[in-house]
């Protein structure tokens, strides 16, 4: 069987960059997506130490501009892509304020990374999934996508309609072979994480790499993860 060949977006630390080391563990060949050469060719080379096959690739999720010339470079690395992760995201300024105080800007800034770019990274990889019948699209969700967290009003908009828009992806699809997935993973250890809240116990958190075996495992069980399902990276046993 061929090795599984894998984009990830926000690839250079936390859940990204322990999805990208625990999936190639697995054998996948891996292409990673950053704003940041620095910590992206620090996550490469770390991988390639430990004898998988990655490619970096900086890009803006975000950026319209960017999204042909990811996915191609993806396929020249790889070739035609077999599971694409929505793992980029962003909070937005901080500290997170109020909606009362959010600038139209930057709500619009949110959605065009957590939103709009995956939309468009979709478009582009899915076409190529159902021409062939198979492929996975997983969307990282977030616990705000479904509770109204006070000053999490951006985030928490852009990741409810990432959650929408993987179900009718998944019903527009689904006939055609090409699996979507959604998970929150849960509260990470990760710099998000404490951009977000520097006052939390880190000690209460999870690590990426526990919460990247069981993304990993879910994207491997389409019997109990069929298309459509948003799922609980903690369900996952």
């Amino acid at each position: 069987m061929n090795a599984p060949r894998i984009l990830i977006t926000g690839a250079s630390r936390g859940l990204g960059r322990a999805l990208a080391f625990e999936l190639s563990r697995r054998g996948a060949r891996v292409a990673l997506v950053a704003r940041h050469a620095v910590d992206l060719d620090a996550t490469v080379a770390a991988l390639r130490a430990a004898g998988g096959e990655a490619h970096g690739l900086v890009g803006d999720v975000g950026a319209k501009d960017d999204a042909h010339r990811i996915v191609g470079a993806a396929a020249a690395a790889l070739g035609a892509v077999d599971v694409l992760v929505h793992n980029a995201s962003t909070l937005g300024p901080l500290p997170m304020p109020l909606l009362l105080d959010t600038a139209c800007e930057d709500l619009a800034a949110v959605l065009e990374t957590n939103l709009v770019g995956p939309f468009r990274l979709t478009k582009i990889v899915a076409g190529a999934m159902a021409l062939r019948g198979a492929g996975t699209v997983l969307f990282v969700s977030s616990d705000a996508a479904t509770s109204a967290y006070p000053q999490w009003g951006a985030y928490g908009v852009s990741k409810a309609a990432a959650d929408h828009l993987m179900r009718v992806w998944s019903e527009e699809l689904r006939a055609r072979g090409v699996r979507f997935l959604s998970v929150d993973p849960g509260e990470m250890d990760t710099q998000m994480h404490a951009d977000a809240l520097p006052d939390a116990d880190r000690a209460t958190l999870a690590r990426p790499e526990d919460v990247a075996r069981r993304v990993a495992d879910a994207l491997g069980d389409a019997a109990r993860f069929p298309s459509g399902v948003r799922f609980a990276a903690q369900e996952v046993l």
